[in-house]
């Protein structure tokens, strides 16, 4: 059997009851912490008054079933789905999974939640998608090769991100593994995602993972209605992982599937950047505290990663040290190292630094180099340290940055991050909100249940 047709049938027939506990409670924490991000973006992020007017002006901003968080209002299934992916990924702090490199939450939830409420699924039928959709989109990227896929030029969150969202989507509209398979070949034809992003620090990156939530959900949608997509999508001769890549792997595709859960490897973000910067985040804070530092007592800082950090948010260097937009804070290096040591700590309201004399003239100081012993290793997002002060260089090693799998925050730390992000917009309805999430896995229904 093929690789597609191997993964339609896990997402069309993988029996809910069968997902471990722990599997469903680790999928409804990362949905709450993406809903945090999303109503944040929706009042503060840049790019959201133009996303908005163009719904508008497509006459895509009708009056629907399907909650967008932030906004106040309902939206037909594919608005909300857009919205949601794109707000949820505007702050750039949601979840990471770092074996495929990708952003599992902001293409998948949102497609699952149009779909849930499109078809009036319930919390426990919902949480079970969500898991499907992580799976398929983890196992997809692993499968891509993350290193060989950024040389390419693709991002894979909203590559890979597609065919999640369309495997969440097309297990609550009820394919079966035929209609999922073509789903599948629908959404290989919609996979997208250009770093080219980084050159001026654009809003591509997240439109086009709201785009991958999206064209996910229009995808299972076309199959559900009888639609034929392209067979064997993944794995053919002109497939998906042949075409985005050139050290594909498709076993890893499949190796495990049902029995390894990929979403116990996701991990969340204490910062609200780029997932290469938090390694190197966590040990200036930790030196900073531990010295007793001073910017002024920092002479140099050198960080050194993965050659995929060096091309998100060390090169180059001169550009990255002058972040003047937020994207471009989120993929600077040194921006967020002199952020973290200026004020010992960084969180998204310290974006009001971009274009500081202070935080450039630190900016200066930070050194950002490749790596090798970091290369060859399970995860990427680690990083090494050097931080002179004096005469003495303070080194430290970070093999993975806060928030991994074995650092997941425990439930009231979760429960800090999301009113941190929801208080300024909710007041106190954030606190009813986080509760109305947590009863998620017993609602009956989801059409209605956020309002």
């Amino acid at each position: 059997m093929s690789v597609t047709r191997t993964l339609a049938d896990f997402a069309a027939g993988f029996a809910a009851n069968e997902i471990p506990a722990e599997v469903t409670a680790r999928a409804l924490a990362l949905v709450t912490d993406l809903t945090g991000s999303v109503l944040r973006a929706a009042h503060e992020a840049d790019s959201t008054p133009a996303v908005l007017a163009m719904l508008g002006r497509l006459g895509m901003d009708g009056e629907g079933p399907c909650t967008v968080f932030g906004l106040n209002r309902h939206y037909g299934a594919a608005a909300a789905a857009l919205l949601n992916g794109t707000l949820g990924h505007s702050l750039d702090f949601d979840d990471t999974h770092a074996d495929s490199s990708l952003h599992p939450s902001a293409p998948v939830v949102p497609a699952a939640l149009a779909a849930a409420e499109m078809t009036g699924a319930s919390g426990a039928e919902f949480l079970a998608a969500v898991v499907v959709g992580f799976e398929v989109c983890c196992r997809l990227g692993m499968a891509l090769d993350p290193t060989a896929h950024y040389a390419r030029g693709f991002h894979p969150t909203a590559t890979a991100g597609t065919f999640g969202a369309a495997a969440a989507a097309g297990r609550l509209l009820g394919l079966d593994g035929d209609a999922m398979a073509s789903a599948f070949g629908v959404a290989a034809s919609q996979a997208s995602g250009s770093l080219q992003f980084l050159v001026n620090g654009a809003w591509n990156k997240r439109y086009q993972v709201g785009e991958a939530a999206m064209k996910g959900l229009m995808a299972a949608t076309l199959a559900d209605s009888g639609f034929v997509g392209a067979e064997d999508a993944i794995d053919g001769k002109h497939g998906f992982l042949g075409g985005y890549s050139d050290g594909a792997e498709p076993s890893r595709v499949v190796a495990g599937l049902g029995g390894v859960w990929e979403t116990m490897r996701i991990g969340v973000k204490p910062y609200p950047a780029c997932r290469y910067t938090h390694a190197a985040v966590d040990g200036i804070l930790a030196l900073r505290a531990e010295l007793g530092l001073a910017p002024e007592d920092v002479q140099k800082i050198t960080v050194g990663l993965h050659r995929n950090g060096i091309t998100l948010v060390g090169a180059p260097l001169e550009e990255k040290r002058r972040a003047r937009s937020v994207v471009e804070g989120q993929f600077s290096m040194p921006f967020a190292a002199a952020v973290a040591l200026l004020r010992g700590r960084f969180g998204w309201d310290d974006y009001d630094l971009l274009g500081k004399a202070e935080v450039e003239a630190l900016a200066d100081r930070v050194d950002v180099v490749r790596d090798e012993t970091l290369e060859g290793l399970r995860h990427p997002f680690g990083a090494t340290l050097t931080l002179r002060t004096g005469d003495v260089d303070h080194r430290l090693r970070i093999a993975d940055p806060s928030g991994e799998p074995g650092s997941f925050p425990d439930r009231e730390a979760m429960a800090t991050k999301f009113r941190t992000l929801a208080g300024p917009v909710l007041n106190h309805g954030a606190d009813a909100l986080l509760a109305r999430l947590g009863e998620l896995p017993q609602a009956p229904s989801l059409r209605g249940w956020f309002g």
